[in-house]
C-alpha cells in the first residue's frame, strides 16, 4: 500500500484538507503583503521643489507654474513673480507633495526623490538578493529539519525584516533590513504549497491549489493600498502588515509535518503518527493492519533503492546531453523573463496619470480571473501553448502601454493605460502560474526537485533589475513598458521550442530527457491534433523506454540464469561433500 493509497483511506480531501487550504489562504495574503511592501512604502506622489511663495498655493495653481520646465519636480526656483520665474542652479533640498489619499510614504518622510531615488532601488535589489539567498537556505533546511519548522522560520525571518525597516533612516540599514526581509520570499510561500500539495487527492490538487491561490492572494493584493491609507503612514503600514506574521508560529500546533518527507528521511513511524493524525480529524477509520502494509511497502522500497550502487543524477548532469541542455537553458530564460516581467509589471503603477493606489488594486483583480481560466484551459490546449500564449498576450498590452505612454507625452489617457496594464498583469499572472507546473513536468524526475529550485532562484536573480528598468521610467516613460514588452516576446517565442507534455509518459532518468519530445515541431499543440498524432510525437520515448526493458530484462534472465547455474554447481558440490563424508 503505497502513500497515495493510505492517505485516501485517511482522508485525502476531507476536514484536514480543507482547513490546510484556509491556512495556505492566509499564507497567500501575508505573502501578497509582504511581496509588494516595498512597493507601497516607495510611492511617490506628484512633488516640486519647496519655495516659500508657493506655500499659499493650491496644488494645481504649484503645477500649473512648474508646466513650463522639463523635469518639473527636481527643477529649483530662484523667483516667482506671478507666472514669471526663474530658475536656480542649486538643486532641490526641499518638497513639496500632493499625499495621495493623505498617505505619507517613506520616500516622502526621508526625501528620497530626484537625486536620491535610487536609494529606494537599492533596498529593491537587495531583496530580491536576499530572495536568492533565502530560496537556497531555506529549502535545503526543510529537507534537514522539516517542512513546517522551514516555514515558520522563514516567515519569522519575513517579520523581522519588515519590522525593523519601520526604524530605518539610513541607506545602510534600509538595505540591510530589506535583504533579511528578501530571505523570506518566495520560501514563506512555497514550504506550505508543497505541504498541502502532499496532502491533498492527486486529481483535486490544480483546483484546491490554484483557488486558494487565485482568491485569497487577489484578495491580500487589493486590500494592502487600502491599509496603507487607512493606516496614514508608512511605519504604521510596516507594523499592520509585519505582525500578523507571527500568527504563523501556531502552524507548527495544527498542521502536520509532510508525511512524504519524513518517509524520504526513513521515519517511517514518524509519517504513521501524522496520517493518524489525519484520519482522527477527517473521522476515518484505518486499521492498524492498514498501517502495517504500508510500513512494510516503505520498508521495500527503502531496501530496493538501498541495493541500487548507480550513481545519483544531479543538477549538472541536465547539461551535459545537447537536448536535455537546451531545454533546461530555456527553462531557466522562461523563468528569468515570467520572475522579471511579473515583478516590474506588478510594480510599475506610478506615472499612469492615476492614482497609485487604485492602480494597483485594479491591476490586483487579473490574478482570480487567471487562476480561473488556468484551470478551465491549461488541460487543454496544452502547457506549451498556454505558457507561449499568455506571454504573448502579455507583451502585446504591454508593448501597447508604452507605445501610448510616448505618443500621448504629458496627456495620458488614464483610463486607456490602466486597460493595458491590467491586460498585461492577467497575461503574465497566468504564465507565473503556469510555469512551475511546466518546468516540474519536463525536467525529469531523478533531478525534479533540485532542477525546479535552480529555475526558480534564477527567476529571483533576474528580478533584481525589475527596480532599474522601472527607474528608466525617470528619463523616458515609455521605456519600461518597451524593455517589457521585448521580453514578454522573447519568452513567448522560446517556449515555442520546449517539447509539450500534456497527455504525454514524462521522463524519469536524464536519458529518457533527451530524448523527450524527440521530433516534435515548433506549433504543434495538442489542442491541433488528434490522440493518435500525440502518440506519435511522443513515439521516441516509448521506443528508448521499450528498448531498455529488453536489456533489463535480458540482463535480469542472465542474471536468473546464472544464479541458477551456481546454486546446481553448489548443490553437486554438497552432494559430493556428502558422498566423501560417508566414504
Amino acid at each position: 500500500m503505497d502513500f497515495d493509497q493510505i492517505l485516501a483511506k485517511c482522508g485525502d480531501f476531507n476536514r484536514y484538507q480543507f482547513m490546510i487550504l484556509a491556512l495556505f489562504g492566509f499564507i497567500n495574503i501575508i505573502v501578497s503583503m509582504h511581496y509588494f511592501t516595498q512597493t507601497v512604502i516607495s510611492f511617490v506622489p506628484d512633488h516640486w521643489c519647496y519655495h516659500d511663495k508657493l506655500v499659499n498655493m493650491t496644488y494645481k495653481e504649484i503645477g500649473e507654474i512648474y508646466a513650463q520646465f522639463e523635469n518639473p519636480s527636481c527643477t529649483r526656483l530662484e523667483d516667482i513673480n506671478g507666472h514669471n520665474v526663474t530658475v536656480s542652479k542649486l538643486a532641490c533640498e526641499r518638497w513639496i507633495y500632493n499625499y495621495d489619499f493623505g498617505y505619507r510614504s517613506m520616500n516622502t518622510e526621508l526625501n528620497w526623490v530626484c537625486d536620491s531615488a535610487y536609494k529606494a532601488r537599492i533596498g529593491q535589489s537587495l531583496f530580491f538578493i536576499g530572495s536568492v539567498v533565502g530560496t537556497l537556505f531555506y529549502g535545503l533546511l526543510s529537507d534537514k529539519i522539516g517542512r513546517v519548522p522551514a516555514l515558520i522560520l522563514s516567515n519569522f525571518c519575513g517579520f523581522a525584516g519588515d519590522f525593523s525597516t519601520i526604524f530605518t533612516k539610513s541607506v545602510a540599514t534600509f538595505t540591510l533590513c530589506r535583504f533579511i526581509s528578501g530571505l523570506a520570499a518566495d520560501t514563506n510561500f512555497y514550504l506550505m504549497y508543497i505541504i498541502v500539495l502532499e496532502y491533498i487527492r492527486p486529481s483535486m490538487r490544480t483546483l484546491g491549489l490554484n483557488m486558494a491561490v487565485g482568491l485569497f492572494y487577489c484578495l491580500g493584493l487589493v486590500f494592502t493600498p487600502w491599509l496603507a491609507v487607512l493606516a496614514g503612514h508608512w511605519q504604521i503600514y510596516l507594523a499592520c502588515t509585519s505582525l500578523p506574521i507571527l500568527l504563523v508560529v501556531l502552524y507548527y500546533f495544527v498542521v502536520q509535518e509532510s508525511a512524504q518527507w519524513l518517509v524520504t528521511r526513513n521515519d517511517i513511524d514518524g509519517a504513521i503518527v501524522r496520517l493518524k493524525r489525519v484520519a482522527k480529524f477527517n473521522g476515518c477509520r484505518v486499521t492498524q493492519a492498514d498501517f502495517d502494509e504500508f510500513r512494510r511497502h516503505c520498508q521495500m522500497t527503502r531496501e530496493m533503492q538501498g541495493g541500487d550502487d548507480k550513481k545519483h543524477a544531479t543538477l549538472l548532469d541536465m547539461f551535459r546531453t545537447p537536448r536535455m541542455r537546451k531545454n533546461t537553458l530555456i527553462l531557466f530564460f522562461k523563468s528569468m523573463v515570467i520572475t522579471l516581467c511579473y515583478d516590474a509589471v506588478s510594480r510599475n503603477v506610478e506615472g499612469m496619470g492615476i492614482s497609485p493606489f487604485i492602480m494597483f488594486s485594479l491591476s490586483a483583480l487579473a490574478v482570480l480571473p487567471s487562476s480561473i481560466l488556468l484551470v478551465l484551459l491549461q488541460d487543454r490546449i496544452g502547457r506549451k501553448g498556454m505558457a507561449s500564449g499568455s506571454l504573448l498576450v502579455g507583451g502585446l498590452f504591454t508593448a501597447a502601454a508604452g507605445i501610448a505612454i510616448a505618443y500621448q507625452q504629458h496627456n495620458h489617457n488614464a483610463i486607456l493605460l490602466a486597460c493595458l496594464t491590467i491586460a498585461a498583469r492577467f497575461g503574465v499572472a497566468i504564465s507565473y502560474e503556469s510555469g512551475s507546473q511546466y518546468a516540474t513536468e519536463l525536467i525529469p524526475t531523478c533531478v525534479r526537485g533540485q532542477g525546479v529550485a535552480a529555475v526558480h532562484v534564477a527567476g529571483f536573480a533576474a528580478s533584481f533589475l525589475a527596480p532599474y528598468i522601472l527607474w528608466l521610467g525617470t528619463f523616458f516613460k515609455a521605456a519600461p513598458s518597451i524593455i517589457l514588452g521585448v521580453l514578454f516576446f522573447a519568452g513567448s517565442f522560446v517556449c515555442l521550442l520546449l517539447p509539450e507534455t500534456l497527455n504525454r509518459s514524462l521522463p524519469t532518468t536524464i536519458e529518457e530527457g533527451e530524448v523527450f519530445g524527440k521530433g516534435e515541431r515548433m506549433f504543434d499543440f495538442p489542442c491541433l491534433h488528434n490522440r493518435h498524432d500525440d502518440e506519435e510525437s511522443d513515439s521516441e520515448l516509448e521506443k528508448y523506454k521499450r528498448k531498455h526493458s529488453l536489456i533489463d530484462a535480458k540482463q535480469m534472465e542472465s542474471s536468473s540464469n546464472g544464479k541458477r547455474k551456481q546454486s546446481l554447481i553448489d548443490a553437486d558440490r554438497e552432494e559430493q561433500a556428502l558422498k566423501d563424508a560417508k566414504h
